[in-house]
């Protein structure tokens, strides 16, 4: 592999990376918590989407949009039910309460399909092999290519939300400061809710691509955590475009190192957000930021 196409790959993987962080990066924004679960989440994203294929025989883009209602009111169900009284009781508890989440999840999902591996490539159609040679040491992936065209829409369609209708106005206003939005007449308990279901949903959409680029199992939840978290501190905490460079900005990191060693793949990615990590070091508040 040429350093061009290791680049280019990292660009595909990063925005993979994004769409797994998008969520994680809208509840730092909007309540300033950490979602331990958020990997755990994507994953039973992917696991209702394959239900539904097994059970259906639909493609796996058809079947996630059949998932996606569903993830979607899990969230604000999630945010009503066990956020809500954890966020009033200082910062650690819901780094507590969404720990605890994830482990009931993984051991749910575990005791429901098996510790087996699962995939989604299957059920995705050509998507998943077919690619273009640009050059002898350049090619395209149609998977990555995908990826990368919707985390794009993904991100500005979340931008457009956030800086052209009241109710992105009405998020970003209690992100900022929850306590005079509430003296404004914003419910923040609605908002918050709200901002727990998209980040949920888009969680999905994170959990499907791991489910069609690899395999997936009950406990494949922590390790996406990472990659994602690292991606929305690269990025900026709470910076939706951040994120996506974030993301991407891993992604490069772990094709290139993965040039200089097959096993200094993961470590580059780890190597740089330690290294934004020292430069950023005490850095100001979560704010959500559209750019």
């Amino acid at each position: 592999m040429t350093v061009a196409n290791a680049v280019l790959q990292g660009v595909f993987l990063g925005a993979f990376y994004a769409v797994l962080a998008c969520g994680l990066s809208i509840m730092f924004g909007v309540m300033r918590i950490i979602n331990l679960a958020h990997g755990d989440v994507a994953v039973l994203g992917a696991y209702i989407v394959y239900v539904i294929v097994e059970r259906t025989g639909v493609p796996a883009f058809v079947a996630f949009a059949v998932a996606l209602p569903v993830m979607v009111l899990l969230g604000y169900v999630l945010q009503l039910t066990v956020l809500e009284r954890s966020l009033k009781s200082g910062i650690l508890t819901p780094l507590l309460a969404t720990f605890g989440l994830s482990i009931v999840i993984q051991n749910l999902l575990q005791l429901v399909f098996s510790p087996d591996v699962r995939s989604l490539g299957g059920s995705a159609g050509s998507v998943t092999t077919a690619s273009w040679q640009v050059t002898s040491g350049l090619s395209v992936s149609a998977l990555g290519l995908l990826v990368l065209v919707v985390a794009v829409l993904l991100f500005a369609a979340l931008q457009l939300f956030l800086s052209k209708t009241r109710a992105g106005w009405i998020m970003r206003a209690t992100a900022e400061d929850a306590d005079a939005a509430e003296l404004a007449g914003i419910d923040s308990r609605s908002v918050y809710a709200r901002a727990t279901a998209i980040a949920v949903g888009i969680a999905a959409l994170g959990g499907l691509f791991l489910g069609i680029r690899s395999v997936f199992d009950p406990v494949s939840g922590p390790t996406q955590l990472i990659f994602a978290f690292e991606a929305v501190v690269i990025g900026g905490m709470g910076s939706l475009w951040g994120t996506l460079l974030g993301g991407i900005a891993l992604g490069v990191a772990q094709t290139v190192g993965a040039q200089i060693h097959p096993q200094f793949a993961v470590m580059a990615g780890h190597l740089l957000f330690l290294a934004v990590l020292i430069v950023r070091f005490g850095g100001g508040r979560l704010v959500l930021r559209t750019a």
